[in-house]
């Protein structure tokens, strides 16, 4: 059953930023088809709290599950996307780029482009395909070709079960490759009392892959 729940807001690492401040390294959000597109939102909401700039792709099957999954609309034309997402995660100025699906111009298809890291969460089984096999159909694929080629780091955070031979063979292809396979699995260790509990494990799972700071979750042992 598809849970209802707007991306929340509070216990976000937040560092103030000024307009058009020198921001941290750009990272990469891919939002994909999957179901769980809450732990997307809640990563760019993160990332901007943590300073650093943020370009964001959602593809078209993503925009349907956000409206299946949430109460959230957010607009198609990248433009009017960011602004959305600037408005809704206190971004500064430019902090938050938002790119089409053949923006072929966009910094993410390039690897002279300046960005540190693609994420694409949550992947769907489709768009891990594509990309284990280089398809690079459209601009969430080509980043991640270009994250690979160049050497940067590539975290996918799939959610799907029970998996095929091809998911998993799809997921060993792109470790092998440099890639970090992320599932959205949250432990319980923590006793979450709330699905955005749940969905701030994952998140602060992928900050600790990207070497960011965040007080979501403690690390093991703290």
């Amino acid at each position: 059953m598809a849970v209802h729940t707007e991306v929340p807001h509070t216990e976000v690492p937040h560092t103030a930023v000024s307009s058009r401040a020198p921001y941290a390294a750009p990272i990469a959000v891919a939002i994909t088809g999957a179901s769980g597109v809450q732990y997307g939102l809640r990563l760019i909401e993160c990332l901007v709290g943590a300073g650093h700039e943020v370009y964001v792709m959602i593809s078209k099957a993503a925009h349907r599950v956000i409206a299946v999954e949430t109460d959230i609309e957010l607009p198609a034309q990248p433009d009017r996307l960011a602004q959305d997402l600037t408005a809704r995660f206190g971004a500064g100025e430019e902090q938050i780029s938002c790119f089409g699906r053949e923006d072929w111009m966009a910094p993410v298809a390039s690897g002279s482009g300046n960005w540190q890291a693609l994420v694409i969460c949550p992947c769907s089984t489709g768009t891990l395909s594509a990309v284990a096999c280089g398809a690079s159909n459209n601009l969430i694929e080509r980043a991640a070709d270009v994250a690979l080629k160049e050497r940067r780091q590539l975290i996918l955070v799939p959610r799907e079960t029970p998996l095929s031979a091809v998911h998993l063979d799809n997921m060993l292809k792109l470790t092998h490759m440099g890639a970090v396979m992320l599932p959205a699995a949250p432990g319980f260790y923590h006793r979450p009392d709330s699905v955005e509990a749940m969905i701030d494990f994952i998140v602060a799972r992928i900050l600790n892959q990207l070497g960011i700071a965040q007080t979501l979750m403690p690390r093991w042992g703290d």
